[in-house]
C-alpha cells in the first residue's frame, strides 16, 4: 500500500508477516520447548487458566477434506486445555457462515476461526468480534491481498501459487487439446485462486490447450455426477484436473471407470482423500497436492492459545501450510499408514519416522 501507514495499519501489516524461523521458535518455546520430553508428557509450562473456547466456523462442515482438520483441532485443544466448537454451513452458504460468526460473538467465544471464502461478507462480523475483544483467525481461505478484512492472521496454503504450480504441471503433461478444470464452488476464496493460478500458468506456457471450467457443487456425490457428465460429452479431452478435494476424487473415479490413462488422458488435483490416494497408487491419477489439513486446525488453535495466554503480546502470524506434489512414486507412505494426520483413523498415535528425510 503506497504512502505512510497509520499505526493501526502498521500493526496489521506486522501481524500479516509470515511465521518463520524466529517467530516459530518463540512460539514453540512459549509452549514448553525448553522442557524435557518426560516433562512434556506429564506437565504443562503454564499456570492454571480458563478453558478458553475457540469456535471454528466452516463452509463445508461435512466435507471429508476437513476430517483431519477436526482431528488437529481436537488434538491441539486437548494438549492446551481448551474447548472448541465446529459449526458453519454444510453447503457453502455464506449467510449461514456469517450467522455462525455472529452467534460465536453473542456466545462470548474466546477466539474465532473462519475460512474467508467471500471477499467482503466477513469484514463486518470479524471487525465486530475484534471490537468485542475476540481474536479472529482465518484458516484454509484468506481475504484477497490488499483487502480491508481485519483478521489477525491466516493459516493455510498459498492458494494462487499452488494453482499456478498445478498449471505448470498440467502444461508439462499435455501439449494441446481440451482440458477440463473442475471447481466445487466458483468464486469462493478457498479454491478460486487455485483455478486462477492454473489458468494463468497454462496460458503462459503458450501451448494450444483449450481450458474449460466446470462447477461441480459442494458435495462429493454432486461433484462425481458433474464430472461424469462432462466426460461423456467431451470424450476427446486430454486432461481432467480439479482444485478441491471432492472434485479431485471424482476425477480419479471417472479416470478409473473409463480407463482414461490408457487413452492418453491425464488427471490430477488437490488433497489426500483416501480414494484419491489409492487411485494415484493404481495409476489412474498423475498427482495430487497435499496442503496438510491437519495443521490448518492444529496451528490455528496454537495461535489462538498463544495470543490469549500472552494477552496479545505474542503473534499472531501467517502460516503457510505448504505444497507437496504426491505422485505414484511418492504415494506409498500415505497408503502404508492409517493416522489422524491424514484423516484415516480416529486413534491418536505417534508415528515413528524411518529413513532419510525428504522435502
Amino acid at each position: 500500500m503506497a504512502g505512510k501507514q497509520e499505526p493501526k495499519d502498521e500493526v496489521q501489516s506486522m501481524r500479516r508477516g509470515m511465521l518463520q524461523g524466529a517467530g516459530l521458535g518463540a512460539a514453540l518455546a512459549l509452549l514448553g520447548g525448553a522442557i524435557t520430553p518426560a516433562q512434556a508428557a506429564d506437565a504443562g509450562p503454564f499456570p492454571a487458566h480458563k478453558r478458553w473456547k475457540i469456535v471454528f466456523v466452516n463452509h463445508v462442515t461435512t466435507n471429508p477434506f476437513f476430517v483431519p482438520t477436526q482431528y488437529g483441532i481436537q488434538d491441539s485443544t486437548a494438549l492446551l486445555g481448551m474447548d472448541y466448537q465446529w459449526t458453519g454451513s454444510a453447503n457453502a452458504d455464506i449467510a449461514e457462515m456469517v450467522n455462525a460468526v455472529n452467534a460465536a460473538i453473542a456466545g462470548k467465544a474466546d477466539a474465532i476461526a473462519v475460512p474467508i471464502v467471500d471477499p467482503k461478507a466477513f469484514d463486518k462480523p470479524i471487525q465486530a468480534a475484534l471490537d468485542a475483544g475476540i481474536p479472529v483467525f482465518a484458516y484454509n481461505a484468506d481475504a484477497p491481498q490488499g483487502s480491508s478484512n481485519p483478521r489477525l492472521s491466516y493459516i493455510g496454503q498459498d492458494l494462487y501459487l499452488s494453482g499456478y504450480q498445478m498449471g505448470e504441471r498440467i502444461a508439462s503433461l499435455i501439449d494441446s487439446g481440451l482440458v477440463g478444470l473442475f471447481i466445487a464452488t466458483p468464486g469462493q476464496l478457498n479454491i478460486q485462486p487455485r483455478l486462477d493460478g492454473a489458468v494463468a500458468a497454462i496460458k503462459k506456457s503458450g501451448k494450444k490447450i483449450d481450458v474449460q471450467t466446470i462447477a461441480t457443487g459442494a458435495t462429493v456425490n454432486e461433484e462425481l455426477s458433474k464430472i461424469k457428465s462432462f466426460y461423456l460429452g467431451h470424450q476427446d479431452l486430454k486432461g481432467m484436473f480439479a482444485v478441491d478435494a471432492g472434485s479431485t476424487q471424482g476425477v480419479a473415479e471417472v479416470m478409473k471407470e473409463n480407463n482414461l490413462p490408457a487413452k492418453g488422458v491425464h488427471g490430477g488435483g488437490f488433497d489426500l482423500l483416501p480414494r484419491t490416494v489409492q487411485l494415484i497408487h493404481d495409476g489412474f491419477l498423475d498427482f495430487t497436492i497435499d496442503q496438510q489439513p491437519y495443521v490448518q486446525g492444529f496451528y490455528t488453535v496454537v495461535e489462538a492459545f498463544v495470543y490469549l495466554a500472552s494477552g496479545g503480546l505474542v503473534g499472531p502470524a501467517n502460516v503457510n501450510t505448504g505444497l507437496k506434489f504426491v505422485t505414484k512414486a511418492s504415494v506409498d507412505p500415505y497408503l502404508n499408514t492409517s493416522t489422524r494426520y491424514e484423516g484415516k483413523s480416529t486413534k491418536p498415535q505417534i508415528v515413528p519416522h524411518t529413513g532419510a528425510i525428504k522435502g
